[in-house]
């Protein structure tokens, strides 16, 4: 099993940065991508950025250029600057297991213009 435990969310003025942090722990071995999701009121969970075990990473258009996401083992980063008021949502981590996707229990990033 894989547990994902989030941390860094809160509230920021627009223009601002913060930076949302994700440790995985159990059978990491079995992970191969891990990286970001977020879910806006009333909105479905979308998909932020992504890295894979071998360091290749993907981002949404909403975030490309404002954000950088990195891995150390098994911890992700999502590095976001210059936020907007849209980017406020509840931001969950995520693993690929296999077959699976395993998730965290999220974390509220709120964006005041």
């Amino acid at each position: 099993q894989v547990q994902l435990v989030e941390s860094g969310g809160g509230l920021v003025q627009a223009g601002g940065s913060l930076r949302l942090s994700c440790a995985a722990s159990g059978t990491v071995f079995s992970i191969n991508t891990m990286g970001w999701y977020r879910q806006a009121p009333g909105k479905e969970r979308d998909f932020v950025a992504g890295i894979s075990s071998g360091g290749s990473t993907n981002y949404a258009d909403s975030v490309k250029g404002r954000s950088a996401i990195s891995r150390d083992k098994n911890t992700v980063v999502l590095q976001m600057n210059s936020l907007k008021p849209e980017d406020t949502g509840v931001y969950y981590c995520f693993a690929a297991v296999a077959t699976t996707t395993k998730w965290g229990q999220g974390t509220q990033v709120t964006v005041s213009s």
